[in-house]
């Protein structure tokens, strides 16, 4: 089973891309947290196909209906969500899904529908001599499904599968934002060969360490945050950003794609959070970040910029009211500083694209592959902050309650 996270928070997804619906089962978030619907939605606008011109021209609205987990007192605040109607056997049923409410400790079931579907575009890739795209799982997941794989859409392996990851890290994410005052942004550095010549990191650090000790308030993040989605794709960098949308405008007309590189930030995260070697949250991170569609690489703090530098060059300086610079990225030994978590994340070009390239059949006869139909993001990183915010919070708060478990250094709470 597929599971994001864990220990102590985890997100279980399920659903393909063109299958009737994404749904994700969140566990291990403390009861007694409120928040709403629309909360979890925001983030999932962000994510959704048709949300960026410069993504696919599949549109679908995404909306999350919550099934459980929640509760309050006041009903009606509750259930005057989404509407839930099923047809079978020709009887029609209807329930309401949680707007509002407090976790209660238990799973938290949601569900978002696929409903701007067009399978009939996948034709070329069914059966044994259905068309491998390079690039893509095509040839391998039919193998390993033993000729089974859902080829709609790109079925599970689609990006379609990372709502759950949305879904799970805004729940993460406005816990530890409450918690903790800890917030997650990101923003678009590289766009093929075009690279921003302003980075967040360089932005937030700079913040963090004209005032060391002091936490950046919630005001001068939002300021940062308008500013990342001021441009047409989200950017500290707005020349950068026209650049490369222009960019990624044209790579388009000629039926290819582009890699990209994203930041992506945690700030206010609070120190000591980790453990050192084998189950750092360096490693942790590395992996949950690494691991999502299409990325090639993952960097942290000033990533591969350090190979080049001397020790008296690279360490952070370290004063009374904490350390000066950030070219660790806020991890040290597996553990947070609390400095600024720092992360660039590549992503490789789109591998379903419009040009002719050599390729085979599945059952390896050679062609000269074609794309007859679809719908792609030209550029898989316009899309893919919000899910690196999600995955980097869904680590942290695991972080968080494990660090917490090894401080039972009080009597249980009496029941009578």
């Amino acid at each position: 089973m597929e599971i994001l996270g864990g220990p102590l928070f985890t997100v279980a997804g399920a659903g393909e891309s063109h299958g009737p619906a994404v749904t994700t089962i969140v566990g291990g978030c403390p009861p007694g947290f409120f928040f709403r619907r629309q909360q979890i939605q925001n983030f999932l606008d962000r994510r959704r196909p048709g949300g960026n011109k410069h993504g696919t021209p599949r549109n679908e609205k995404d909306k999350v209906v919550f099934l459980s987990g929640l509760y309050q007192d006041d009903h009606d605040e509750l259930l005057t969500g989404t509407k839930i109607q099923v047809e079978a056997d020709g009887a029609e049923f209807s329930t309401e899904g949680y707007e509002a409410g407090y976790t209660t400790g238990e799973p938290i079931a949601a569900m978002v529908l696929s409903t701007s579907k067009k399978s009939g575009d996948y034709g070329q890739f069914t059966g044994p001599t259905g068309e491998v795209r390079p690039g893509h799982t095509d040839l391998l997941k039919y193998h390993k499904s033993r000729g089974r794989v859902d080829v709609r859409g790109g079925g599970r392996s689609s990006y379609r599968s990372t709502i759950s990851d949305v879904i799970g890290g805004s729940i993460a994410r406005l816990f530890l934002q409450q918690t903790f005052g800890t917030v997650f942004l990101s923003s678009i550095c590289r766009v093929g060969p075009i690279a921003a010549k302003t980075s967040l990191a360089s932005v937030i650090n700079d913040m963090v360490t004209s005032q060391p000790g002091v936490r950046l308030d919630p005001e001068a993040i939002t300021g940062i945050e308008d500013q990342i989605n001021a441009p047409e794709i989200p950017s500290i960098d707005h020349e950068f950003a026209a650049n490369a949308a222009e960019l990624i405008k044209q790579t388009r007309k000629a039926g290819d794609s582009l890699g990209a590189m994203v930041e992506v930030i945690g700030i206010n995260v609070p120190p000591l959070l980790g453990d050192p070697l084998y189950d750092s949250l360096k490693v942790r991170l590395m992996g949950t970040l690494g691991g999502l569609n299409a990325v090639q690489s993952c960097e942290v703090g000033d990533g591969i910029d350090v190979v080049a530098r001397v020790g008296s060059r690279n360490n952070d300086p370290i004063r009374h009211d904490g350390y000066q610079s950030n070219t660790h990225g806020g991890l040290l030994g597996g553990m947070t500083s609390g400095m600024p978590l720092v992360m660039r994340v590549g992503f490789k070009p789109t591998s379903t694209i419009h040009s002719a390239q050599k390729s085979v059949r599945k059952n390896l006869d050679e062609i000269d592959f074609q794309l007859k139909k679809g719908r792609h993001d030209p550029c898989v990183g316009v899309r893919a902050g919000v899910t690196l915010e999600s995955r980097m919070a869904i680590e942290v708060i695991n972080a968080a309650l494990s660090h917490q478990a090894g401080l039972l250094d009080k009597p249980f709470q009496p029941l009578f």
